[in-house]
């Protein structure tokens, strides 16, 4: 996962069925929007895919659909473990690699409970490593069932051991972001940030792009804060893309990931809104919310010139 270039990596969304069963054809829909859009690789069954919502069958085959469509465009990493014991957690870790990803993607908070120490949890980590047949590995600090962030330390060890090439941060800390990419450099590794508030801050000190919700709303904004975030003729238009991010954190957070489903419906994405996780009431002041923040964006879009394929 490792490029010269910043790159985008999508969280995506599972499209769902008014009866609840994934609907594959929004799915390959919402796949081709996404390269359209410039993304550099695809994350799929991740939390905003519900992945937690999912059976491990439904997992696998939506995995194997969205490589399918992508038809080696851009590589695809997937999570891959989901409690357990460690063999338990490899096993599933295999069948994942096997339907074609780049990576399996480990999620931090489910190698080790919360009150066990970082040693236990290194431990683990080693013991998946071994038991995953050389398989490449990363990691997601995945805010449930609880966020464990790793130390810059912990991630320089692992990353060491050259298995471990991608890596989601949800620290929100940009200071630690700069000692994790210190400790990490020189191996064939990326760090995604998923933190969009400080993402052309990240994107400058060297992070190899972003991973965050907000490419759910418009993926080709994320693209364009990665390919422009450095350009000095154009750093006004950069900071404005970013103010307007931090401006509509809460708007995109909120009733999440139904409120992306509903944008995307207005841009002309034939989706439900359908979730199968409990997030809220989806009332009519939020509504109003989207459909302002949707506003905005086109008329930001305008100004900036970027094209959109739906």
């Amino acid at each position: 996962m490792e490029s010269s270039q910043k790159g985008f990596i999508p969280v995506m969304l599972t499209p769902f069925l008014s009866n609840g069963n994934i609907d594959y054809p929004a799915l390959t829909q919402l796949t081709e929007i996404y390269l359209q859009a410039g993304s550099t690789g695809l994350f799929a069954n991740c939390l905003s895919s519900e992945m937690f919502e999912l059976s491990d069958q439904e997992r696998i085959e939506a995995i194997k659909h969205v490589i399918k469509v992508v038809d080696g465009a851009v590589p695809v990493v997937a999570t891959g473990t989901f409690g357990g014991a460690i063999s338990q957690q490899a096993d599933f870790v295999k069948k994942v690699y096997d339907t074609g990803t780049e990576a399996v993607i480990a999620i931090t908070s489910l190698l080790a409970d919360e009150q066990e120490s970082d040693e236990v949890f290194n431990a683990r980590v080693f013991d998946l490593l071994k038991q995953t047949d050389q398989i490449p590995l990363g990691f997601y600090e995945c805010p449930v069932p609880y966020k464990r962030v790793l130390s810059a330390n912990q991630l320089k060890d692992f990353v060491a051991t050259e298995r471990v090439i991608y890596h989601k941060d949800t620290c929100l800390d940009i200071n630690q972001i700069k000692e994790k990419l210190a400790l990490t450099s020189g191996h064939a590794f990326g760090l995604y940030d998923a933190y969009i508030v400080h993402a052309v801050e990240s994107l400058k000190a060297g992070s190899s792009g972003l991973s965050c919700i907000q490419g759910n709303y418009f993926p080709e904004l994320i693209v364009w804060l990665c390919d422009h975030f450095n350009d000095e003729s154009m750093q006004e238009e950069v900071q404005i893309v970013q103010q307007f991010l931090i401006d509509n954190m809460d708007v995109m957070h909120n009733v999440y990931p139904i409120v992306s489903k509903y944008f995307l419906q207005k841009r002309g994405l034939n989706i439900s809104t359908f979730t199968r996780r409990k997030v809220g009431d989806f009332s009519p002041k939020v509504v109003k919310e989207v459909e302002n923040l949707y506003n905005d964006y086109t008329s930001l879009r305008s100004n900036l010139n970027i094209n959109v394929f739906i």
